[in-house]
């Protein structure tokens, strides 16, 4: 923005700021002697501007202060003390917000405009200083002192300076477009010398900041210096400006002569048998020398070459096509990075980097085994399913370091467009390959450890279905013949390690699960979470905070309270959260000096992350008939579950709440249903069940709740109210029934038996069938706990409820 230009009015308006300042011949000299300055005078904060004396603007007012202090000082001597804001952003500047000198203006007119807003008329008139704020509401007032100039010692030197001042804004003029040239005619129209000094200042486009500098200059002569020096770096950056622009016409004039020049070089070229281009095929061709190509690649590249040496460069198609061959000598094709077949090794280093996970583990060591063997195989598509926090994602780029082989990591949480699978075609303008090859081609190889993070969170729409575009992905009969749109024929994909990574599997389409090997990552128990602490958060976030081994040691008991009393979870992210926040105030002890190292023991851990997060002995003791604990598996891991009930005389009415899904609904009238039936064999009243009502409820309502493994946990909750028995403390139970009475296996084991030890529930009742499950739990994890097998609900009955 140069100087002048704000003499052009421009659409827009914001609160308390300027638009064109008005030219006004009146300066703060030539007012009135008998104009009597009041000592008290209200204040308007005005963003973005600084109003000089003799200068008239119009402003639009929008604060509710602004616009009272405007009614005020209108209502009575039409004065006004005018202070621009420091920072423009603030919409309700206090006292330190403004700064200390301004300009007394005189409010001339006030309109109200068509779309409700209020505009003043303003004009400068003397300068002041604000000596004090005494009031802030209803409107800012302050006590003001006027402020006078200083006239300059040496006149001579001050009118050369003056003269200089014209001459510098008469050539900023004639250089700018955007300048009225009748603006020279009013420069020479100001007779006022220090008129003309604020009327530059006013309009230049130099920041706020210095104009509020030039409002506080006293001195005229410094006042003179300081605009000379704004006009003169203005000037400079006009002239700057205009060299530039004869600059571009002149390459303007010049690019059309070359183009000119080069269809005539074209033409002699073609005449004599060269092709534009040719350095870039030349390239092409030397980098394909040191490729090894598959037949039906090196074809296509040959192909694509001739037809680039027979097109001409100026054509649009020219790139596209230069872009194709680019692509085919940038792909990897059959360069395979060799496998690190040290088998001991490959599990030492997975070992190191993850704790627990064994099946995966295994998998991977298996699967190097047959290739180590046989020396040709296609790669297994696994499926590594578990809560979050356990380490999947993690997992492939150790599997990549153990197997020496690349890691490439392509995250599909949220895709929405097929294309991002398998490309565009090259014909449309901006296309490129999909997301698979451009993974190969920055990983260099053909055989990376690719992983496919949060495969369950797949997108659907218009666009397409990406879920079914990886069908030929991960089926491995299918991806040796891989067709990207792209590429426009196949590419092998069987030898790449592809690994997804998953929540759920609830949500993926049965097709593409088909086609994965499922590798079920279970939680961590307290156990495995004490050592990935000890082993793996604890250095790391050690290091991530600047601290050495000797600076800190935090004792294993202080560990096992976080990881026991702070986190509710089947991974370890929240432990690492925790972890982080204990070694956050020491790094803070250590930086502020008031300790060298720090020795963490159990009774320090409180005082740092605060009471205990979560209480697991609410679960032990239940102290009422009617109201049991159940096992409930969940998409972050296992979890506790309440099921209570409670009878009132009425009509046989059941009544669920809980925000219950429609299967666990059903498990509740299964049960009822099973205990009307055999209501003498477990010495019950049958009238009891038609002359009173009965309410179950699960807590946590807002929680939605389904499947149907709560159904031995209503069966007991309603025998023991029923019976008026209490179940077993420290008991909880798992497993559907069925209306004959049987008990039937369900999922997610390990994962319930975690929770349950994680609260201190050591007894558990269980289906028969899920034994299997049990074994393949850790001993050390479950030695203090008990086991029920059953297949019966009498079974189930004759455990929980006390004789």
């Amino acid at each position: 923005m140069s100087m002048f230009d704000d003499l052009l009015i421009k659409p827009g308006f914001e609160d308390e700021t300027e638009y064109s300042p008005i030219l006004t011949l009146e300066d703060e000299e030539e007012v009135k002697n008998d104009e009597v300055i009041p000592d008290l005078l209200p204040i308007l904060a005005l963003k973005n501007t600084v109003l000089f004396p003799g200068i008239v603007i119009p402003i639009t007012v929008g604060r509710n202060k602004s616009i009272k202090a405007i009614r005020k000082a209108y209502d009575s001597d039409k004065l006004i003390g005018v202070l621009s804001q420091i920072d423009s952003k603030i919409e309700n500047p206090a006292d330190n917000d403004l700064y200390r000198i301004g300009t007394i203006a005189r409010i001339m007119k006030i309109l109200r405009m068509p779309d409700g807003t209020t505009t003043a008329i303003l004009q400068g008139r003397r300068r002041f200083y604000l000596n004090n704020m005494v009031s802030e509401s209803p409107y800012m007032q302050g006590a003001i002192s006027t402020i006078s100039y200083e006239k300059p010692i040496n006149e001579l030197e001050f009118d050369a300076m003056i003269s200089s001042i014209k001459d510098l804004s008469r050539q900023i003029i004639e250089l700018s477009n955007n300048i009225p040239s009748e603006a020279i005619v009013m420069l020479k129209n100001i007779t006022n010398n220090n008129f003309l000094l604020n009327f530059i200042a006013s309009n230049s486009g130099i920041k706020i900041e210095e104009k509020q500098k030039i409002l506080e200059i006293s001195n005229l002569e410094q006042k003179a210096k300081k605009v000379l020096v704004n006009l003169d770096n203005e000037l400079q950056l006009l002239k700057l400006k205009d060299k530039i622009e004869n600059k571009v016409r002149t390459d303007l004039d010049k690019q059309q002569r070359e183009y000119f020049l080069n269809q005539q070089l074209k033409t002699i070229q073609e005449e004599l048998g060269n092709q534009p281009g040719e350095d870039d095929i030349t390239k092409f061709i030397e980098k394909a020398e040191k490729i090894v190509w598959p037949i039906k690649a090196k074809e296509v590249f040959d192909k694509e070459i001739n037809k680039l040496r027979r097109m001409n460069p100026q054509m649009s198609e020219y790139s596209v096509m230069l872009n194709y061959v680019e692509l085919l000598t940038d792909l990897p094709w059959e360069n395979y990075s060799k496998d690190n077949f040290d088998l001991k090794n490959v599990k030492k280093v997975l070992d190191k980097d993850h704790f627990g996970l064994e099946k995966v583990k295994e998998r991977i060591i298996e699967h190097l085994a047959v290739l180590k063997l046989k020396g040709d195989m296609k790669a297994p598509i696994l499926c590594l399913v578990g809560p979050p926090g356990v380490g999947k994602t993690s997992l492939g780029n150790s599997i990549a370091s153990a197997l020496n082989r690349k890691y490439v990591r392509m995250s599909l949480g949220g895709l929405h467009d097929e294309s991002e699978i398998r490309g565009h075609r090259k014909t449309y303008i901006g296309a490129m390959p999909g997301r698979i090859l451009q993974s190969l081609k920055k990983s260099g190889t053909s055989n990376p450890v690719f992983i496919l993070d949060e495969i369950d969170k797949i997108g659907k729409d218009f666009r397409g279905d990406p879920s079914s575009a990886l069908l030929e992905v991960l089926d491995p009969e299918q991806n040796t013949t891989f067709h990207d749109n792209y590429l426009d024929f196949e590419y092998d994909l069987s030898k790449v390690l592809f690994i997804a990574t998953a929540n759920s599997l609830n949500t993926i389409q049965p097709a593409l699960l088909d086609r994965m090997e499922i590798i079920e990552i279970s939680g961590y128990s307290n156990e495995e979470k004490k050592e990935i602490a000890i082993r793996h958060l604890v250095p790391q976030q050690r290091e991530n905070h600047g601290l050495k081994e000797s600076q800190l040691k935090i004792d294993d008991d202080a560990i096992d309270l976080i990881t026991k009393k702070y986190t509710r979870e089947s991974g370890v992210r929240s432990l690492n959260r925790q972890i982080a926040a204990v070694i956050r105030n020491v790094a803070t002890k250590i930086a502020m000096g008031t300790s060298k190292k720090v020795h963490l023991k159990l009774e320090d851990v409180e005082p740092i992350l605060g009471p205990p997060t979560f209480n697991y002995d609410i679960y032990s003791d239940i102290q009422e008939p009617g109201v049991a604990v159940g096992l409930a598996w969940t998409s972050v891991g296992g979890d506790i579950l309440f099921i209570e009930s409670n009878k009132s005389p009425g009509k046989g009415k059941l009544t669920l709440t809980g925000n219950l899904g429609d299967v666990m609904k059903e498990s509740a009238t299964t049960a009822l249903s099973y205990l009307k039936a055999n209501a003498i064999k477990y010495h019950l009243d049958p009238k009891i069940f038609d002359e009173t009502d009965i309410h179950i409820h699960i807590p946590e309502g807002a929680i939605p709740k389904d499947g149907p493994s709560a159904g031995i946990t209503m069966l007991s909750a309603l025998t023991s109210l029923l019976l008026n028995k209490k179940i077993k403390p420290h008991l909880a139970m798992t497993g559907e029934i069925t209306l004959r009475g049987k008990v039937l296996p369900v999922g997610g084991i390990k994962e319930k038996i975690l929770a349950a030890k994680r609260s201190n529930l050591n007894e558990i009742i269980l289906c028969s069938d899920n034994k299997k499950h049990i074994e393949e739990i850790p001993k050390d994890y479950i030695k203090d706990m008990v086991f029920h097998y059953v297949n019966k609900m009498e079974d189930v009955i004759k455990i929980a409820i006390e004789q």
